[in-house]
């Protein structure tokens, strides 16, 4: 509802007499945190008449909600008041209560599971609408976008095209690993043997390692910083310890600081094709609690579940940007790895399934010869094919006492695994066509708990094999899958990925399973395949990584061959189809978008709403944009395909994505770049003015919140008939406004529009439209 719509209403209701002690009204409001007696934030709030929308906006955290299927109690001075706090279509239930005296409000507010307290006073709807207005950000000039975008000098290693350049290098990281799980004291320790290949063109003196289990100790950087880590149990016992490492043989004495080691080498490693061997003996807890990120252990009835993540010393990556990359581990900003080729051996219980990163070697003698025949018959079947049954749980099939698995990773960054004696596994084949013309049978597998089972109306965990089975298939439209595996692991993570295997909540149903199974398998194509880097760049691969879950999604719900499937149809209901509606990203703009980072910004530096707006929905959304509205389809699928192949199994840099995409496209997109992702800057066109003279109608257009895009511009008559005309992005690049001319052929104009289709985030579609009055 327009403000002014409602003003009449609220106006109308004070007629009424009773406005004095009346709660309906807008009022400017102090948000008060109870226990401390202090203010947290502030805003204004209006309260309808019963029937109607409220809204309420917080000024400290950038929210303007309405306030949705709202009932008003009011009698002698106390009132009642509830709905739904809504921002961009979904939200928690609130409710109001309290006392009215004259223009002063005092009141208790419930919002989910916060009660806070509010002091307000009674002001009129023109004074809200001022203070919001001046509370806006100044409208800026669209022509700055067209100024040239600053990207670093190209040079042999990085070329202009966005193309790895003729000297490109990177070093190979080659693992062998031997760990021992111990349950009773939840306790890994084996070595870790790193073959390293140093290839850049100049001799090192020294290596960095990243030691992240040490971030869950408490006197860890990211526990002081109040990240991820506060999600765990820290604990003195947590963190590395480690034996005597050794280089080529010969001992050396770390430098640890943190999550980061240093060892300085016995000897140059020598530019252009060095190797050297490192030996690191190692241990440590895995950590417990259940907002433990990214890694750890969960209890559930029939044992525990092992997520084994960050669980070795990682050699740092060595690049021609940053030299050594060795940012500490804070636990926000993700990861950024050096590609080779993994064999671990990984020694657990016999009672324990095991999943992991790489092709299992030694199928023989972990399972059963039924469970062999099971995992034979799953590689090449289109329907799950169970290999450890429910009522095989805990039963150790061809194991006794303790088991090693062995598995084998080629060309990938890192490697993950999870072992429980609680995994029900079952598997299917996705067979992917490669390039070459050959056929790569995906082995796709799932591994949960019975607490995992859903039911036929929310499908749980026993329709992870089939979510994935579908991922797997739908993404390699962009790059066709080239590993063995692609495994989901049920867990007390909401959704992390590595190579081949990703850990997920076993809580996860129906349309909110298939996305987090989509969006943690889609991340094999972002950063797995294509290696950017996360620390610094998490929109490289979780913005992108969200652009390619709304196609995928689509696929499997609107387009699956088979009806029958829960859900068939309502693509609309996943995640990943409603974070890439214009108009929905629009409505959030003024919640989320808020802050003063832009999607450069470095993901460590990133908090709150802000890590999730500019790493995942935002870039997701302007790459979206870029299909859809500014290049079409066949340019931009031509274009992303061409980066994902260029930067395959390599490291690229922002700079290399966006001039690959102007490169393969042919079209200049510095005004983009600039405005979606180095300003925070909203959408807002609007048509200032039509003038019909001598048969033609002219439409002026400008923009009100200084973001640019082409548009169209859509002319109605009289007669019901229409006319478009496209307004190209150039344009602007010239002049504030563009007027545009259409002809009326003698046809009588009553309204023009802007954006017809609704392609963009437009945050104020009412200025879009242009209605003529009607002539005498």
């Amino acid at each position: 509802m327009r403000l002014r719509t409602l003003l009449v209403l609220l106006l109308a209701f004070a007629a009424t007499g009773a406005w004095a002690q009346n709660a309906a009204g807008v009022w400017t409001f102090d948000l008060i945190n109870p226990e401390a007696n202090e203010a947290v934030d502030s805003g204004f709030l209006v309260i309808a008449p019963p029937g109607e929308d409220g809204r309420m906006t917080l000024d400290g955290q950038g929210l303007d909600a309405t306030l949705t299927g709202t009932t008003l109690t009011d009698s002698d001075g106390t009132f009642s008041y509830a709905g739904t706090f809504e921002v961009g279509g979904a939200g928690p239930p609130f409710s109001l209560s309290g006392t009215v005296d004259g223009d002063e409000m005092t009141a208790t507010l419930v919002l989910g599971n916060s009660t806070l307290t509010i002091e307000a006073g009674r002001i009129d709807m023109e004074t809200m609408e001022e203070a919001i207005a001046e509370a806006a950000p100044p409208i800026e000039p669209v022509k700055d976008l067209f100024e040239p975008f600053q990207l670093p000098t190209p040079n042999v290693y990085r070329s202009a095209s966005g193309r790895p350049g003729p000297q490109y290098w990177q070093q190979e990281a080659d693992y062998k690993i031997a760990v021992s799980l111990d349950p009773s004291t939840h306790i890994v320790s084996g070595e870790v043997v790193l073959s390293y290949t140093n290839n850049s063109p100049e001799d090192l003196d020294k290596m960095w390692f990243q030691l992240e289990q040490n971030l869950f100790v408490p006197t860890s950087r990211g526990a002081s910083a109040g990240s991820r880590a506060d999600g765990a149990s820290l604990d003195e016992r947590n963190g590395y310890r480690l034996g005597t490492i050794t280089v080529d043989g010969r001992t050396v004495t770390p430098f640890v600081d943190d999550t980061r080691m240093r060892l300085d080498l016995p000897e140059p490693l020598e530019a252009s094709g060095g190797e050297t061997e490192v030996r690191i003996p190692f241990s440590f807890r895995v950590p417990e609690g259940p907002g433990t990120p990214r890694m750890g252990r969960l209890d559930v009835a029939d044992g525990t579940i092992y997520s084994m993540a960050q669980w070795y010393p990682r050699v740092t990556v060595f690049d021609d940007v940053n030299g050594w990359n060795n940012l500490p581990y804070l636990g926000s900003g993700e990861f950024y790895l050096e590609y080779g080729d993994f064999d671990l051996a990984l020694t657990v219980p016999a009672n324990m399934e095991v999943v992991s990163t790489g092709a299992l070697q030694n199928p023989n003698d972990v399972y059963s010869r039924e469970q062999r025949q099971r995992l034979e018959r799953a590689r090449t079947s289109s329907e799950r094919v169970y290999i450890a049954t429910e009522d095989e749980i805990g039963q150790p099939g061809a194991r006794s006492g303790m088991t090693t698995w062995r598995f084998r990773a080629e060309n990938v960054r890192d490697v993950a695994w999870g072992a429980s004696a609680a995994f029900i596994v079952d598997a299917a084949n996705a067979p992917v066509q490669m390039a070459d013309g050959s056929t790569n049978n995906v082995l796709i597998m799932s591994a949960y708990p019975k607490e995992g089972l859903g039911t036929p109306e929310e499908p749980g965990w026993e329709e992870a094999t089939h979510f994935g089975k579908a991922s797997i298939e739908n993404n390699s439209y962009w790059y066709p899958y080239p590993y063995p595996v692609a495994i989901s692991v049920a867990s007390h993570i909401g959704g992390m990925e590595y190579p081949m295997i990703h850990f997920s909540s076993v809580r996860s149903r129906h349309f909110s399973l298939f996305g987090v199974v989509d969006h943690e398998l889609g991340h094999n194509w972002f950063p797995m395949i294509v290696g950017s880097d996360e620390r610094r760049h998490a929109w490289m691969d979780e913005g992108f990584n969200t652009f390619i879950n709304g196609p995928s999604a689509i696929q499997y719900y609107n387009e699956n061959p088979d009806t029958s499937i829960a859900g068939y149809g309502q693509a609309e209901r996943t995640q990943g189809v409603q974070l890439l509606q214009p108009d929905t990203f629009a409505r959030l703009t003024g919640s989320f978008g808020s802050g003063d980072d832009e999607i450069l910004t470095y993901a460590d530096q990133l908090s709150g709403q802000e890590g999730g707006w500019n790493s995942y929905f935002k870039p997701g959304m302007g790459l979206s944009l870029l299909r859809t509205a500014v290049l079409g389809e066949e340019r931009f699928d031509r274009a992303f395909k061409a980066y994902i192949e260029r930067w395959a199994y390599k490291h690229p840099q922002p700079a290399d994505f966006f001039r690959t995409m102007e490169d393969v496209s042919g079209e200049d997109l510095d005004w983009f770049w600039r405005g979606w992702f180095d300003t925070v800057r909203t959408y807002d066109a609007e048509i200032d003015d039509v003038d019909v003279q001598d048969g033609i109608a002219r439409v002026t257009v400008s923009h009100v919140s200084g973001l640019v895009f082409p548009t169209t511009v859509e002319v109605t008559f009289a007669d019901g008939s229409t006319a478009r005309l496209a307004v190209p992005v150039e344009g602007f690049g010239v002049s504030e406004e563009v007027t545009v001319e259409i002809p009326t052929d003698g046809r009588e104009v009553t309204m023009a529009q802007i954006d017809p289709d609704g392609l963009y985030p437009d945050v104020d579609r009412e200025n879009d439209v242009y209605v003529l009055e009607e002539m005498e």
